[in-house]
């Protein structure tokens, strides 16, 4: 915004203190350039939300083939399957499921939430400026 101000009182040398309306696309472009400054800056930390809600499960599932993976590596070595034998893979292999699910479940929550909000947002600077626009044309 202060570039735009900037800007529109460089134009206004013959005239301080008055909008022409040559100066408007000026204004319009230099608004327009704010707000997609704006969104970037609000933007910069939503894809680590949207990583961690789209790789945890996979985390979470790798842990899991682990985890059943040292059960029947425990099968082999033993050559007996009995509950002592695979309880403690099948329990890391659960633990590191539910580990995560419970990473990547309010990661999406959060990240959908935040995207909500910042489209909100952006709405509300594009309709502002729609309004000064139309205010400064009459």
């Amino acid at each position: 915004m202060l570039a735009c101000y900037k800007e529109v009182t460089a134009r206004q040398k013959d005239n301080p203190g008055r909008i022409h309306k040559e100066d408007i696309p000026a204004i319009d472009n230099m608004l327009k350039i704010a707000i997609a400054d704006e969104s970037v800056k609000l933007e910069r930390r939503l894809s680590f939300l949207a990583t961690t809600a789209n790789t945890a499960p996979f985390i979470g599932l790798f842990g899991t083939v682990w985890g059943i993976m040292d059960s029947f590596r425990e099968i082999g070595v033993r050559g007996t399957t009995s509950l002592a034998v695979v309880a403690p893979g099948i329990s890391e292999a659960l633990i590191a499921t539910a580990l995560g699910l419970a990473t990547a479940i309010p990661a999406v929550l959060a990240y959908n939430y935040f995207l909500g909000r910042l489209k909100r947002i952006l709405s509300r600077m594009e309709n502002a400026s729609m309004y000064l626009i139309n205010l400064l044309e009459r």
